[in-house]
């Protein structure tokens, strides 16, 4: 091969590599922060409908964490799926709601689509879990801390009775599970941490039995 043709091939070849490293540095930069503002201005939005009262609402709640501020907010929408991760909290549709005997499961991102659960690891037994409804307040009491991981294919969270031990048990309490979804690069496991109702409240100010 000619010198100059060689040049020119090498020049191509590293022009290549350079657009296909931006290209990468641009996804990257798209999945921490382009979806995190979207899912933030969509949030937002949702719990604009709940503060209204519309009639049509896009969620099935809101979700309350102290340990994650004072602030802290985040619509919750029936699915587990990619798309529900997307605009808020998911809730699995095969779980309990709100107050029922059961496991409520909420999942949601550590890392992109607003970053719900980024704060995950820092939860401790005692936490409030506070679950907003249209027409009642449940409060639920972590009984474990965010530090429980499992392998991605572990099913038990998802159980009625969320123990690995108690697979195929009927539910005898009313529980809350918080897990997280996978991450932007692929990890192979994911943080769990289980809690109890302890408390109901209607929007009227009454107090409801939580047994």
């Amino acid at each position: 091969m000619k010198p100059r043709k060689s040049g020119r091939v090498l020049g191509v070849l590293g022009l290549a590599l350079i657009l296909a490293g931006l290209a990468v540095l641009g996804y990257v930069g798209w999945q921490y922060y382009g979806t995190t503002y979207v899912a933030k201005r969509e949030h937002a939005a949702i719990i604009q409908q709940w503060e209204r009262g519309d009639e049509v609402i896009d969620g099935e709640g809101l979700l309350r964490v102290p340990r994650f501020g004072e602030d802290y907010v985040v619509p919750i929408l029936l699915g587990f799926d990619d798309p529900t991760f997307a605009k808020g909290v998911g809730m699995y549709p095969e779980g309990a709601r709100p107050g029922e005997v059961g496991n409520l499961v909420l999942a949601a991102h550590r890392v992109t689509h607003g970053e719900p659960f980024r704060k995950f690891p820092e939860l401790r037994p005692g936490d409030e879990i506070i679950v907003e409804t249209r027409t009642d307040i449940y409060t639920y009491e972590l009984r474990t801390d965010g530090s429980t991981r499992v392998d991605f294919r572990t099913t038990w969270p998802l159980q009625p009775v969320p123990d690995p031990e108690a697979e195929g048990q009927e539910p005898t309490e009313k529980l809350v599970t918080l897990l997280t979804c996978s991450e932007l690069f692929h990890t192979d496991d994911r943080s769990v941490a289980i809690g109890a109702l302890v408390d109901v409240q209607a929007k009227s100010g009454v107090s409801k039995s939580t047994t």
